[in-house]
């Protein structure tokens, strides 16, 4: 690699990466706002405003043609900006939401908001990978941030559980990524994405495969698919809600952009379809079976993650076009359930332990009390199981119809069977909102008096949003999947290094 030109053209690339230098300075600045004041009100306002520009700045490139910035290192332009659009509008929400939830938890730091700025910045990095080196540091700079707000109740078991098994486990599937990827570079002699499905004339050697074999087990924890999945419930349950929420919609999204990404440039046979297929039937095996018996709301959205995480390969098994760009619509309609149901907890919370101890029992009538965010939660709970009129329904249909067009009906059977048995656990939520009394609850699971705070009214506009949208996605949802689909037009222009 020739450098002679690289200070000039560190300058030339620069705006490719306008959004992730907005974010990653507001972090900064948020650090020194904080060590001059302590819990300053106007870092929020200074993190929502840096995510609101960088949306803003993605929506104007969401059209433009695929290119590469910094030697190659990362991808910019349509694909590039659909992914960021995403993390940045899961930052902007839970952002939001946050200010309120987290001084109910005396927990309110401009740390939090720092380290939600710079997983980010990893977040994006990984997202528009197009080297497994730049992979492997967005996943690390992501998932070091996220390590820290997953033990942010540091006085509570649940938080300081939550922390130390996500940085145990964390570390330890870092260790198959990076032996994976020191595999694949060994046997193809690059680092780019695009050059290593042209690397073997005559096949690609045993080596090879078990270097994908292993960045797909990293990767598996990351998105939480089964057998990789053990740390999720608890560390759901332990961190704090609106922080949960953030977990588990934007990390997945980027880690799947990731993933995809590798699929579409270092594997575009789909030789790995039979591989894919059979993780996804073990991840919505276990993600819906294990959430049938759950009590607590929080752990049962973390099972609910897992088994979503399992229809996503779905589409990906499929290991067309097809598939990932309905990979790409469900990504999005998953961000906005996601958000939106845990923001409706973090509203409702009122144990003090980030709802490790709060039932679902406890929340009865709720739909009656809190108007607003009983409806929303009730339109959360259809979309998860796919019922129309609602994004979820639409979002199922476009990763569930490419794997039958690519011959894998029998594990779209399983998986439509899999969504119907959800509707027993995402249905007795409404239940509980709507058909319940504290009159019908144990004495010992009822809220104390007077236990829920007020709502704000920037969460349950946020929460209200997040609704309308699901709304719209399922009965006006051509445009955004015209969008996703145009990102892959390119498709033989993308596959070639630029």
């Amino acid at each position: 690699m020739d450098l002679s030109g690289a200070f000039s053209a560190m300058w030339a690339d620069l705006p490719a990466i306008f959004s992730m230098m907005i974010v990653g300075f507001a972090g900064l600045v948020v650090v020194l706002m904080e060590a001059f004041k302590n819990q300053d009100p106007r870092i929020p306002w200074l993190t929502g405003g840096a995510f609101g520009l960088a949306i803003l700045w993605e929506l104007t490139q969401l059209g433009t043609s695929p290119e590469t910035a910094f030697f190659e290192q990362v991808r910019t332009g349509g694909y590039a900006a659909y992914i960021n659009l995403l993390i940045l509008g899961a930052g902007f929400f839970t952002t939001l939401i946050s200010p309120p939830y987290l001084r109910r938890l005396n927990r309110n730091f401009g740390e939090v908001y720092a380290l939600l700025l710079f997983a980010t910045v990893g977040m994006i990095m990984l997202g528009t990978s197009n080297t497994l080196i730049s992979v492997f540091v967005g996943l690390e700079t992501m998932s070091i941030c996220l390590y820290i707000m997953a033990g942010l109740l540091r006085d509570d078991e649940g938080g300081i559980e939550s922390g130390f098994k996500y940085f145990l486990l964390g570390a330890f599937s870092a260790g198959f990524l990076l032996y994976g990827i020191a595999l694949m570079y060994g046997t193809t002699g690059t680092m780019y994405l695009p050059e290593m499905a042209g690397a073997f004339s005559d096949g690609a050697p045993l080596l090879f495969w078990a270097g994908v074999g292993l960045v797909i087990v990293g990767f598996g924890f990351k998105v939480s698919a089964a057998p990789f999945h053990m740390w999720t419930p608890d560390v759901y349950q332990g961190a704090p809600t609106t922080l949960t929420g953030y977990m588990s919609t934007a990390s997945k999204a980027s880690a799947f952009a990731a993933l995809i990404l590798i699929l579409f440039f270092a594997l575009p046979s789909a030789q790995a379809s039979l591989v894919l297929a059979v993780l996804a039937l073990i991840t919505m095996a276990i993600g819906n079976v294990m959430a049938l018996r759950q009590s607590n709301v929080k752990r049962m959205l973390a099972y609910s993650s897992i088994a979503h995480a399992g229809y996503i390969f779905v589409a990906l098994a499929s290991g067309t076009t097809a598939g990932y760009s309905g990979a790409l619509f469900y990504l999005l309609v998953y961000t906005v359930m996601n958000l939106g149901a845990f923001g409706v907890l973090a509203a409702l919370e009122w144990d003090g332990r980030a709802g490790r101890k709060q039932t679902l029992s406890s929340l009865a009538g709720m739909g009656l009390k809190r108007p607003v965010l009983g409806a929303s939660m009730a339109v959360f709970m259809f979309s998860l199981i796919g019922f129309p009129p609602f994004g979820g329904f639409i979002g199922k249909y476009y990763i569930f119809a490419p794997a039958v067009n690519a011959g894998l009906t029998w594990l779209v059977i399983i998986g439509l069977l899999f969504s119907a048995m959800s509707g027993y656990y995402y249905l007795r939520v409404i239940y509980v909102f709507y058909m319940q009394t504290t009159d019908d609850v144990a004495t010992a699971e009822q809220a104390p008096e007077g236990a829920f705070a007020p709502s704000s009214v920037s969460s349950t506009a946020a929460i209200a949003t997040c609704a309308v949208l699901l709304l719209v996605l399922g009965v006006a949802f051509s445009g955004v999947v015209d969008v996703t689909e145009m990102l892959f037009i390119q498709a033989d222009a993308m596959a070639q290094t630029p």
